[in-house]
């Protein structure tokens, strides 16, 4: 059985299951293996490790810890309680009109951190006046219809995750400074940041980079350097904004002080510098990596109300209320039976987006897709959202149907 427990009850004899920091870059080879050791035991704690799974099957239990289940429950709980408080809005443009200018957008984004990874590798920062005309497109396009663009982070291509990180962050962080009500000026400095937040991995050997296992510890402290190698980079900058400064070196502290490059705690961290940390963890835990493989965008949420130790959780729901508790790509089971992929977020209520119908789960079967506006049915009917489900389980693709037209 699996179980949760607080790093105070682990002890040797136990079964690591999960450690459960995808916040945290560790050298632990493995994420499941037998505790055996009192030197594998302090450097877990050392960590800044709070709470982490076991399995009881193979190693010692705690008999009072809560079971997996039970924990996943009661963080759906939490999730629907934050969702309660939130709605969404009408948007200016519809979203199968603002779906052109996105996809040119989030191409030419990603064209042009790949461009500038390239000249950081050649001593050359930057140009503010390449990435300035582009960042103020993608926030215009974002107070549009934020959807289109946040329907385009879904989209994960091999080779690309550097690329595609930078350009999903600084969207996803352009919807969070919106959703909080910030000027389009600080909107566009923070989207500026989130889009350079991880330059300094240019100057990281590509065979820790492309690295196709887990990283060593040694491997580990070299790639924790790319915050520092951007700041060094990002402060040749003439007239650098100081919130973009704030959001590159800040994006992998930690509320408690467990992160890096300075171990800063909270009151330590600016507001920009804790969004970003929330932001950068979302996107990266979604998403397939070398040697990691992505969580649904619904787990992923799970998550950052999970760690409530190393992220401001005020922020986190927040956060949740601005993607929604059902983000768009997250594939979804009716009360009818019918699955389907979240294409917009709920435009009154976070419970009740559009969703694009695609199979009859009961019988297993694809339908002819179809959209459908929860918002905008009958209120006698039934029909509501009762789970998130594994786009693996059903052979279904999300981003494939976050393409189609609307």
């Amino acid at each position: 059985m699996i179980k949760k427990i607080g790093v105070d009850q682990l002890q040797i004899g136990m079964y690591i299951h999960d450690l459960n920091c995808g916040w945290l870059d560790h050298g632990f080879i493995r994420s499941r293996f037998m505790l055996k050791s009192d030197n594998a035991l302090e450097k877990i704690r050392t960590l800044g490790i709070r709470e982490l799974y076991i399995d009881t099957e193979y190693g010692l239990d705690v008999e009072e810890a809560p079971t997996e289940t039970e924990v996943t429950q009661a963080l759906e709980e939490d999730l629907a309680e934050v969702a309660q408080e939130g709605g969404g809005e009408a948007h200016e443009v519809p979203l199968s009109v603002e779906r052109l200018a996105a996809r040119r957008i989030h191409t030419e984004a990603i064209g042009l951190i790949g461009d500038f990874m390239s000249a950081a590798r050649l001593g050359k920062a930057p140009a503010l006046d390449q990435a300035r005309p582009l960042v103020s497109e993608m926030v215009s396009s974002v107070f549009r219809n934020p959807d289109a663009l946040l329907a385009f982070s879904r989209i994960r291509r091999v080779g690309l995750y550097q690329f595609e990180h930078s350009v999903n962050v600084a969207v996803l962080m352009t919807c969070f400074a919106r959703a909080l009500g910030m000027e389009q000026q600080e909107i566009e400095d923070i989207a500026l940041g989130a889009i350079l937040h991880d330059i300094g991995k240019a100057m990281i050997p590509g065979r820790i980079i492309n690295k196709p296992g887990r990283l060593t510890e040694q491997e580990f402290d070299i790639m924790r350097g790319h915050v520092d190698q951007g700041h060094h980079i990002l402060s040749k900058i003439p007239d650098f904004p100081p919130i973009s400064l704030a959001v590159a070196i800040e994006h992998h502290e930690r509320m408690d002080g467990s992160g890096y490059p300075n171990n800063k705690t909270a009151p330590a961290i600016s507001l920009h510098g804790k969004m970003a940390a929330i932001v950068d963890i979302y996107d990266a835990i979604s998403s397939e990596r070398v040697y990691h493989k992505g969580v649904e965008p619904h787990q992923a949420l799970r998550k950052l109300l999970e760690w409530r130790h190393h992220l401001d959780q005020a922020l986190v729901q927040q956060f949740i209320r601005c993607v929604g508790i059902y983000p768009v790509g997250t594939l979804v089971k009716l009360q009818s039976g019918r699955l389907g992929v979240v294409i917009e977020s709920g435009r009154e209520d976070l419970f009740k987006p559009v969703i694009r119908i695609v199979m009859d789960a009961k019988q297993r079967r694809f339908l002819a897709v179809s959209d459908l506006d929860l918002s905008r049915i009958n209120k006698a009917s039934e029909e509501r959202i009762v789970s998130a489900e594994l786009p693996k389980s059903w052979g279904i693709d999300p981003p494939e149907l976050l393409l189609l037209p609307s």
